[in-house]
């Protein structure tokens, strides 16, 4: 399926959910090469945050990309602007990708603060997304970038299961691969124990 993506965002999407399921490294090789054409293509999509963002998040992961990406979401005085406060999804892709700051990287601190304060008065209203309000109040809890990979993809595992988009192939997939590695670190943690 990575080999068929066209739409670039589509991608960025499945190498996401592929990462958050814990079976990205079977991929290792198809994920480089969408990320190495999505980084060589050098167009990014400044006018829809959650695709700048995840982009920035997954190729900031393998190579230097600069935070000044997000300019096109500030306003003349430098701050964020008002108007992303609608866009939820958006919000939560630039929240996550905050935590990939390198030292003195000003736009993405400011970035953190701003969103973390819209994604929880976001959570107040009552007429929200269940999914995506878990997936928010999960981010705020523990960001993906500070997750133990083997726990994130547990906790992904039950979130994804509830989506009305989810594949059935690639969550039977996800569930195998976890209970395989977790009989192996079981095995290898009582061989450690004698």
């Amino acid at each position: 399926m990575l080999a068929e993506v066209v739409d670039p965002l589509g991608g960025l999407e499945m190498i996401d959910d592929l990462q958050r399921r814990g079976v990205f490294y079977h991929y290792e090789d198809e994920i480089k090469r969408v990320l190495d054409n999505i980084r060589n293509d050098d167009k990014w999509n400044n006018e829809d945050l959650h695709s700048t963002a995840l982009q920035f998040r997954l190729l900031r992961q393998h190579y230097n990309i600069p935070q000044e990406v997000f300019n096109t979401f500030r306003d003349k005085f430098g701050n964020f602007k008002k108007s992303l406060c609608e866009d939820t999804k958006g919000l939560l892709s630039l929240y996550e990708a905050s935590y990939l700051l390198m030292e003195d990287e000003s736009i993405l601190e400011e970035a953190r603060d701003f969103k973390a304060k819209h994604l929880k008065e976001w959570l107040k209203k009552e007429s929200i997304d269940p999914n995506l309000g878990m997936l928010v109040s999960h981010a705020l809890e523990l960001p993906l970038h500070w997750a133990t990979p083997r726990m994130e993809a547990r906790w992904f595992i039950d979130a994804y299961e509830r989506r009305l988009d989810m594949n059935a192939k690639f969550l039977e997939f996800a569930k195998l691969d976890f209970n395989i590695l977790q009989a192996i670190h079981q095995e290898d943690l009582k061989h450690a124990s004698r």
